[in-house]
């Protein structure tokens, strides 16, 4: 079974491209909450959200997800 890393890889990626959780935020049209929740493993995003993080980060699904 493929273990799902999302909030890490999210985390790490926003981290390494020197971005706040504000300014992902404003990138995808979300509150800075929600961010904070997807980091903290307190919600998932939605697959368009996914989508869009995988062109702003230029990762792909599987590199985001696990």
């Amino acid at each position: 079974m493929i273990e799902i890393k999302f909030a890490e890889n999210l985390k790490q990626l926003r981290q390494s491209k020197g971005m706040t959780q504000q300014e992902l935020a404003q990138k995808l049209g979300v509150d800075k909450r929600t961010v904070s929740a997807w980091e903290t493993k307190v919600c998932e995003p939605s697959f368009l959200i996914l989508a869009k993080l995988c062109d702003i980060f230029d990762e792909n699904f599987d590199n985001l997800l696990t």
